[in-house]
């Protein structure tokens, strides 16, 4: 399975990133920054022209920290992994749990970077990410992160569909919220149950089944096919909560208009 399943039991459509793509995104964070510092070099040797040797060194120990440490923390945090070279090649550094990046995973990445990207001229990230499963480098070990794909053509699913014989059972029914990972479950088995093998297929419908039915009330009709069931239980949750929400947005548009209203017995201007 290609994805980050997330805390909420969403699945995220990303893959890990491979270590050619990163390579060629930290070459592009490279060259613009060194002509970022270029620019500075120039600019400063202009505004101090005779500035002491001890100032020099004290500007060289700044710049240092900031090409280093300050700058890789900053644009990771505002920009949630994506610099100028990962947003040119389409990859993103997010956390395990699919999350954006935060400070601390930011600070950390560029801390264990001063040893395998600027003091081994990247070879031990290299390596890292060529052997790791995920492309990881220790950096995003540490850290707890690592780069997926972002760019290409999102793959469309078809909605799951109310099987019509079930449509008056399932409007009727009592019906429990269903746990993210068990909904997500339901939801991938119905995607690829046609590729399955008949009797994994019949087998993994059938426990689905049974879990499932512990949150519904009354069962389904006698006979009803498993695949059928929880098709009809997906499909009418969808509904609910697609009707819930419209009507959650409806109430507070009302409340809103009152709350912009003129207090009782002023009369609303004419538009």
């Amino acid at each position: 399975m290609d994805g980050i399943l997330t805390g909420e039991g969403v699945l995220l459509d990303a893959r890990p990133t491979s270590a050619a793509t990163r390579l060629l995104a930290a070459l592009l964070d490279l060259l613009v920054l060194g002509v970022g510092v270029f620019v500075l070099l120039i600019a400063v040797g202009a505004l101090v022209p005779t500035a002491s040797e001890e100032l020099f060194r004290i500007l060289g120990i700044v710049l240092v920290a900031t090409i280093t440490i300050v700058l890789p923390t900053t644009i990771d945090t505002l920009t949630r992994g994506r610099s100028l070279g990962k947003l040119a090649t389409g990859i993103r550094i997010v956390r395990d749990d699919g999350g954006p990046l935060l400070f601390r995973q930011s600070l950390v990445r560029a801390l264990v970077g001063i040893v395998e990207l600027w003091l081994t001229l990247g070879t031990i990230a290299l390596i890292c990410s060529i052997v790791h499963p995920q492309g990881k480098r220790v950096g995003d070990i540490l850290a707890g992160t690592y780069a997926v794909r972002v760019r290409g053509a999102a793959k469309v699913r078809a909605p799951v569909m109310m099987p019509p014989q079930l449509a008056g059972w399932a409007h009727s029914a009592d019906l429990a919220r269903l746990p993210d990972g068990l909904a997500l479950s339901v939801r991938q088995f119905l995607s690829r149950a046609t590729s399955l093998h008949p009797a994994s297929r019949v087998q993994l419908g059938s426990e689905l089944t049974a879990e499932v039915q512990r949150y519904v009330n009354p069962l389904p009709p006698l006979g009803t096919h498993p695949e059928a069931f929880l098709a009809a239980v997906l499909a009418e949750r969808r509904d609910r909560e697609l009707t819930a929400r419209l009507r959650t947005g409806q109430r507070d548009a009302a409340e809103s208009s009152q709350l912009h209203r003129l207090p009782h017995g002023v009369p609303d201007p004419a538009n």
